[in-house]
């Protein structure tokens, strides 16, 4: 498993704030029959003021959802007697979001989770920044963790109006194709963390996507052109991928 105590630490740190800013302590319900797994996950979220409850069954979960009302679940498919599959077609009219877990790595298994009702699917071995980054993506789709009166983020002189997908540099309006809005919206709620070019394609363009990491690359370029003198918001970290971080130097 690509997890390691201080990646998912300073995941978490990273958007902490996004998290709690409206004041609210998110619970996600953790389930998976492995239990470093789930101890490390649940660990690091409680660490930083985000609530947490676990199960390593899928019985448990059903139980555990219908009376903690979590506001994500994390759930994992290959579990004995009742897999994940089952448990999120159970639970679809609590409407709560799910991130499904799992080792498959098939079209097929994704499709049948997403028809069941599942928001994501994440397979494992997985980076756990690419985690927590699709957690906030999930929650931002429902309004989970975003403040309804605060619709605008900035990251220096970009800011972006989330409600009427406009971006501004300078207070001057800037046109994006709809991935290009995503991708940046991506970085700047995920300023100074790495992702390569894999988790970009999984996080940004999802399981509707069939193609290769070199679309990354295209629509990188074509971004920080747009950004102009700021293109250097969006830095190449040698080897490894991509990241955004706001900075000023000649």
């Amino acid at each position: 498993m690509k997890f390691s105590l201080t990646n998912v630490t300073i995941s978490i740190k990273a958007i902490r704030y996004q998290f709690l800013k409206v004041g609210d302590i998110m619970k996600i319900l953790v389930v998976d029959d492995e239990p470093a797994i789930v101890d490390l996950i649940t660990l690091n979220l409680q660490l930083e003021g985000i609530e947490s409850v676990s199960c390593n069954n899928g019985i448990d979960a059903i139980e555990l959802a219908k009376s903690q009302n979590p506001d994500l679940i994390l759930l994992d498919i290959m579990m004995p007697e009742m897999d994940g599959f089952q448990v999120c077609k159970i639970l679809q009219d609590l409407n709560i979001p799910i991130i499904l877990l799992t080792a498959k790595n098939s079209i097929k298994d994704k499709l049948h989770g997403l028809e069941l009702g599942a928001d994501d699917y994440i397979t494992k071995p997985f980076d756990s920044r690419e985690l927590i980054a699709r957690i906030k993506t999930v929650l931002r789709r429902v309004n989970k963790y975003s403040n309804k009166e605060e619709t605008v983020i900035k990251a220096g002189p970009i800011s972006i109006n989330i409600k009427e997908r406009k971006v501004h540099i300078d207070e001057n309006e800037i046109f994006l194709t709809p991935k290009e809005y995503d991708l940046l919206l991506f970085f700047i709620e995920n300023e100074k963390i790495v992702f390569s070019r894999e988790n970009l394609l999984e996080s940004v363009w999802g399981y509707e996507y069939m193609g290769d990491s070199r679309t990354v690359d295209i629509h990188i370029q074509r971004l920080r052109k747009k950004l102009g003198r700021y293109s250097k918001f969006i830095k190449t970290v040698f080897s490894i991928g991509y990241k955004f971080e706001v900075s000023y130097e000649a």
